[in-house]
């Protein structure tokens, strides 16, 4: 039985990893798609090797977040794991559908909150660790649209002058930046993969304390690469078309403000949103040339549904968890 049990988590939150890959293709490839500096299959190939790469590189700061940050790991049982799986995959799954960006970080720590309330109450929820969650998932936005907009202005002075062939050298440019945006975005995002395993390691009791074992980064870093190749292409078009229309020096800016506040948080272990960094920092960068620029209600649309997404996760978890309570009971006693 644990054997089945460890298989049937492991499928659960590597299949999270997947659409984990495949919905946030869009915020590591649309940029570079249509700003015309490199074909789709080129460009997803290339982020695919670097999302893979990416958790080998940056260490396990988050999942220990995501494994020690939220409850104490032997309060985090089998049901309370698959219960809030099931949730962040069932929303991710009709997000994607939807075209809308939803973010895997709100989505699983929505989970994982909701099971364990049904679980075991508030009393057991570190709300230190919440609260480090939380700031980091609040301040990555803000940065992403200061710093985009900051890196903007940087680059249109640096540039003042120059000759159309500049946007050669950006669309050169954006292969680097792109790049290093799916590296810091595999580090950062593959670790809540790998916090979600090494808790069911725990919690069945194959592990005495929290830790990350080589095999389940390489599964989580493979689960997230597989689903990056396969793009969404709702999304992409979602990112790279309706906020304006994106020339290579805002492909460059905001990919290089995104990679370097995902790859800081990843060293800090802060499990922030690839959705919201990215989204943000198209935003400051296309407000860096003018506010008009930017259609903001694309925007204000998909921050609604951000905030929507940690309550509706935390409901659907524990509808899911006392379902599976309630079948469990049902089987014992037949």
């Amino acid at each position: 039985m644990t054997t089945i049990l460890l298989i049937v988590i492991c499928v659960l939150a590597l299949t999270f990893g997947f659409f984990d890959g495949y919905t946030g293709s869009g915020n590591l490839v649309a940029t570079v798609i249509f700003s015309r500096a490199m074909p789709m299959r080129l460009i997803l190939l290339l982020a695919g090797a670097a999302v893979f790469i990416g958790p080998f590189l940056f260490g396990v700061a988050v999942a220990t977040t995501i494994g020690k940050g939220i409850a104490d790991p032997h309060y985090i049982t089998v049901p309370v794991l698959i219960a809030a799986l099931l949730a962040a995959i069932l929303w991710k799954a009709m997000t994607g559908r939807w075209g809308i960006p939803a973010s895997s970080s709100h989505s699983l720590i929505g989970g994982l909150v909701g099971a364990i309330l049904a679980s075991s109450g508030p009393s057991v929820l570190e709300m230190s660790g919440l609260f480090k969650i939380g700031l980091a998932l609040a301040i990555s936005p803000i940065l992403g649209l200061a710093g985009g907009y900051l890196v903007m202005r940087s680059t249109l002075f640096f540039t003042r002058g120059a000759s159309p062939n500049v946007n050669t050298t950006f669309k050169r440019v954006q292969t680097v930046t792109a790049v290093s945006l799916a590296l810091s975005h595999g580090a950062n995002n593959a670790q809540k993969t790998m916090g979600i395993i090494a808790l069911g390691l725990v919690a069945l009791g194959l592990q005495s304390e929290f830790s990350v074992p080589f095999w389940v980064i390489v599964a989580s870093a493979a689960s997230i690469a597989l689903g990056t190749l396969m793009g969404g292409r709702q999304i992409i078009k979602k990112l790279g078309d309706k906020f304006y229309r994106i020339r290579p020096v805002h492909g460059f800016a905001s990919q290089a403000t995104s990679a370097a506040v995902i790859a800081g948080a990843a060293l800090f272990g802060g499990p922030v949103s690839t959705t919201q960094t990215v989204s943000s920092s198209i935003a400051g960068v296309g407000s860096a040339e003018r506010i008009s620029k930017v259609r903001w209600g694309v925007f204000y649309e998909m921050g609604a549904a951000w905030l929507f997404t940690v309550p509706a996760t935390i409901l659907m978890a524990a509808i899911i968890f006392y379902a599976l309570q309630a079948l469990i009971i049902q089987l014992n006693i037949t």
